[in-house]
């Protein structure tokens, strides 16, 4: 009999535990395993109830979690929002000595810590004001009090707030800070009984023993960032050395080891229909990729299938004898972060005859057959729409036809992933990752029961919350799953239990991935798609006039479909989306053209195969009527189908009587390119000259002759100067509202004509004569397209990650101005200047990459200091233009005399340009000319991308060798080189898809 810990609580678990010792090169290994199991309601103690916060994330994130005792479970505050505050009543006035903070990575850099004897007076304990995250300490405080508040003021790297634990030093705050967690659980006659009935349905699943894997965490935070390298340098990897292929007898407890590499990384077993042979990823120790293997369940004939400059992981065996996986042969980067891409291949079961099977631009994951034979995994994408919130589950058949969303695309948040069929049902078993998830796919597992549609957020059930990962299904009613280093037990009931742990030898390794070593039976085989030579597949809508959320639109408004397609990265370098757009867009989108819609709403047309495709229904005069904000692709020779615009899953077309549908009666439509459009925009090309022409006379910061309004007309500026990342321009139609894209909220399926050209002002202006204003036709179609494309600022990839003072790497500010001399020196003028008046909401910039507490990627649109932003205030093509310097500069000395003093009398900070001050704020933007000169901006003379983005263009095949230093290279063209490379006719032919074995 054993009492034993289990994941941090001193709870008594009483059962038998066999050990079993081995020798293995060399070297003696001790496993233990566990055969007794609880209930997980009452192996959890119950959680605080006197911790409140002004804002959190939402499930798995609660604000009890800050004080939970377990360090693998945290609180998050919502995303963007600030100032937060936490606050935490022990029941009792303590003395308070010493705080633990034990931040995740998105942590406060300025905060204060207060305490209370009563609630409402409040005595200030410690300030911090450089804060800078993982485990800080808090000593001597010397306060004591009932409560304690903690007031986040400024978020570090990330736009929230994270906390893994909170924990006090002196023993009489740490005993009251227990005490909220809850009396321990009690191991009663119930909680007996449920052991035996649970370790006997254990022992009677058919599983005798069990494969899996061990390794250590990775470094990076996100689920998917595990594989390869990151952008800045293809040495630094992603992943941890050292780990290996195991496989546990569960009776005996004995564990032997298949393969263990200490320099290398095991990962995804996958149990074949013969119960014996193991199909698993492997990077070995000597290199720096990821390939399939497979070998026997006795260790023997271990077997290469996958070779070259890419990783394969997560695969699955499929019923027609081939394999899924997921591989980063796609040549793409996650387009709001800096690692690569995986997306669904298939090969067959020798590794040959490869092929792409999906066309996401983010990630894919987890593959795994359901028991009708179709593929089921998870889909990370976001089409104008938020980054970190739809990541569901979708089903597609083996040979990557019939793609559809199984379960969750409406509904933002949660990672849906790891999913597999519960035997005997239509069920599915999966992990729940909170918000945008957690490494090693980490969460709740949950019961998918998809009856009602894909749709129905009642259909989910998290059956037991923590940190779980890769569960497994046994039964109908049984199921394995991961816990840390162990190796757990579950009913559908939330009855859980340790069945196995790792030895102390494993260090910090987590076991992952058990699956039983068990026959099966292959599931329903589907049959393929014919062999075709096509490159284009076909789509057949019934009716777009159907679908949700489609007050208004009446029968014959939408006459023809805009087809878009995004357009996947070679490179990335940060989590925003700058400097592609502001808040907006993270992709380049292609204007394809459009097809026709035929009087009774049908539509039948031709698609390119395997690309990332969606649609905006247009009238007949072009406008926007409903948009699409997720993708759709075609399989070459296919042939899909719809109801309508966003139809709900469970709804059939209905039958109007007609014979068949209109555009049925003619072959399908191909796409008609737009013409005098670009099919990719650029803002300075193409946009910049229109304003020039037409707005630039009076929203300039000169006063054009002839004119009578102006300069700066409604203190707005449309000229292209350089501002620190943006053109003035641009950021000025961004923050004042002048189009309406996606953005980046979870938002979708928005009212007809609330999104688009068609609601946004610029084009109201454009097509109304704004003061007299007349823009021709194709003018005001080069305005529409580009918003309808997702109104970006380069028109080229290669414009990321340079170009700018104060851009981004990783979330952290790069080319920053901080420890200029002319910089401070500004700042002081700034600050001694204009601090009188500029506070909170009318607080300025005080130097080039002072972002001044707005958000890089989600900023609050209502903010009254965007207008303010460093972005607009400081001018790097015309230093002496910075509204910074013109608004309190005198009238008679060339400036515009804005600014005012309470009683509205002119308050003339800087009478002429020999001012002192406006001489240091000038030298700081003149700093930032010379600097932006020497860097170029992507629409400079001379321009050169950044090495990564060179590097991935000859690992592309799409340059011969990284051209010569100080060599302009024109990324526009290697751009449009690299999409073709993935147009049907060309895909296979590349060397991801042609090297040898």
């Amino acid at each position: 009999m054993v009492c034993e810990r289990l994941d941090g609580f001193d709870t008594a678990v009483f059962g038998i535990v066999a050990n079993y010792d081995a020798r293995h090169e060399g070297k003696t290994m001790r496993w233990m395993i566990i055969a007794t199991l609880a209930v997980a309601g009452e192996l959890w103690a119950a959680t605080p109830t006197h911790v409140t916060a002004s804002s959190d994330y939402g499930a798995g994130f609660e604000t009890a979690l800050v004080v939970d005792g377990d360090t693998s479970t945290r609180w998050a505050s919502a995303l963007g929002v600030s100032p937060v505050s936490l606050q935490i009543d022990l029941g009792k006035r303590v003395p308070i000595e010493e705080i633990r903070i034990q931040w995740e990575a998105a942590f406060a850099a300025d905060y204060e810590v207060s305490v209370s004897s009563d609630g409402r007076e409040w005595k200030s304990a410690f300030v911090q004001t450089e804060g800078q995250g993982g485990k800080e300490t808090l000593p001597g405080l010397k306060a004591r009090g009932r409560y304690l508040k903690f007031d986040f003021r400024k978020p570090g790297p990330f736009p929230l707030y994270s906390i893994w634990e909170i924990e006090l030093g002196e023993e009489k705050a740490a005993e009251a800070l227990r005490s909220l967690r809850g009396p321990k659980p009690v191991l009663g006659k119930d909680l007996k009984r449920a052991q035996a009935k649970l370790a006997k349905e254990v022992a009677a699943a058919g599983a005798p023993e069990i494969v899996f894997t061990t390794r250590d965490l990775y470094p990076d935070g996100h689920w998917y960032a595990n594989i390869s390298y990151f952008a800045k340098d293809d040495n630094e990897m992603t992943y941890m050395n050292g780990g290996g292929l195991y496989k546990l007898h569960v009776k005996s407890g004995k564990v032997t080891p298949l393969i263990e590499d200490a320099r290398g990384t095991l990962r995804d077993p996958a149990v074949h229909y013969d119960g014996k042979t193991i199909l698993f990823s492997w990077r070995k120790g000597e290199e720096k990729h990821f390939h399939l293997y497979t070998m026997q369940s006795d260790g023997s004939d271990l077997k290469q299938l996958t070779a070259g400059d890419y990783d394969d992981i997560e695969p699955a065996w499929l019923p027609d004898g081939g394999i899924v996986f997921v591989s980063t042969r796609s040549r793409r980067w996650v387009n709001c972060w800096l690692t690569q891409v995986a997306t669904l291949h298939r090969c067959n079961a020798d590794g040959t005859n490869m092929v792409p099977i999906s066309a996401n631009l983010e990630q894919d994951n987890t593959p795994w057959p359901l028991e009708d034979g179709r593929i089921l995994f998870m889909r990370w994408e976001y089409v104008d729409r938020s980054q970190v919130d739809y990541h569901h589950l979708w089903v597609m058949n083996p040979d990557g036809a019939s793609q559809n969303v199984f379960f969750g695309n409406m509904h933002p948040g949660g990672v849906y992933i790891d999913a597999k069929p519960i035997p005997g049902s239509t069920e599915v078993l999966m992990i729940n990752s909170p918000g945008h998830g957690a490494k090693e796919h980490a969460g709740f597992v949950s019961i998918v029961s998809p009856g009602k549609g894909p749709d129905d957020l009642g259909s989910l059930r998290d059956i037991a919350k923590g940190q779980y990962h890769d569960p497994y299904p046994l039964n109908a009613d049984l199921f394995l799953a991961a816990r840390n280093g162990a190796l757990v037990a579950l009913t559908r009931t939330g009855e859980s239990g340790v069945v196995f742990e790792l030895g102390k030898e494993q260090g910090k390794r987590g076991l992952h991935e058990p699956r039983p070593l068990v026959p099966h039976t292959p599931e329903r085989l589907i049959p393929a798609l014919k062999p075709s030579t096509e490159t284009t597949g076909k789509v057949i809508m019934a009716n777009a006039h159907l679908g949700r959320n489609m007050t208004g639109v009446k029968p014959g408004d939408i006459r023809k479909l805009l087809v878009l397609e995004s357009l996947p990265k070679p490179i990335n370098y940060t989590g925003g989306m700058d400097p592609l757009t502001y808040g907006g867009s993270f992709t380049l989108e292609r204007v394809l053209g459009t097809v026709p819609v035929e009087a009774d709403g049908s539509a039948y047309f031709e698609l390119p195969a395997n690309r990332a495709l969606f649609f905006v229904a247009q009238d007949a005069e072009g406008r926007t009527v409903k948009r699409m904000q997720s993708f759709t692709s075609v399989m070459p020779g296919e042939t899909v189908s719809c109801v309508g615009c966003h139809e709900p899953r469970t709804r059939t077309a209905p039958n109007p009587g007609s014979p068949e549908l209109a555009a049925l009666r003619r072959a399908p439509s191909t796409i008609e390119p737009i013409a005098g459009i670009p099919e990719v925009f650029d803002f300075p090309r193409d946009i910049q000259p229109i304003l020039d022409r037409h707005c630039l006379p009076c929203h300039d910061y000169n006063k054009h002759e002839g004119v009578a309004d102006g300069p700066c007309a409604g203190g707005i500026i449309l000229s292209g100067d350089h501002g620190p990342m943006f053109s003035h321009s641009y950021v000025t139609l961004t923050v004042r509202g002048q189009f309406v894209d996606g953005r980046d909220q979870p938002i979708s399926n928005l009212a007809p004509r609330s999104i688009g050209a068609v609601a946004s002002p610029l084009i109201n202006k454009a097509r109304g004569g704004h003061h007299g204003v007349q823009l021709n036709a194709n003018e005001i179609d080069m305005l529409t397209y580009w918003i309808e494309s997702g109104a970006a600022y380069p028109g080229t990839y290669g414009a990321l990650g340079g170009g700018s003072i104060g851009g981004y790497y990783a979330n952290t500010i790069t080319e920053s101005d901080e420890n200029w001399p002319e910089s401070h020196a500004a700042a002081s003028v700034i600050d001694d200047r204009c601090k009188k008046c500029h506070v909170k909401e009318l607080s300025l910039p005080k130097q080039l990459a002072d972002e001044n507490d707005l958000s890089f990627w989600r900023p609050d649109w209502n903010d009254k200091r965007l207008r303010r932003s460093r972005h607009l205030m400081f001018n790097l093509t015309r230093p002496e233009q910075s509204l910074i310097l013109l608004a309190p500069l005198s009238k008679e000395a060339g400036g515009y005399g804005r600014c005012k003093n309470s009683d509205g009398t002119p308050d003339i900070l800087f009478k002429d340009q020999k001012d002192p001050g406006y001489r240091d704020i000038l030298s700081m933007c003149e700093a930032g000319k010379r600097r932006l000169e020497a860097i170029k901006r992507f629409d400079m003379p001379g321009f050169r991308p950044p090495a990564p983005y060179l590097r991935e263009m000859v690992r592309y095949r799409v340059l011969p060798e990284i051209p010569a230093d100080n060599t302009p290279v024109d990324t526009y063209q290697c751009d449009q080189s690299y999409w073709r490379s993935f147009e049907s006719e060309n895909i296979l032919k590349h060397e991801a898809y042609t090297v040898p074995k």
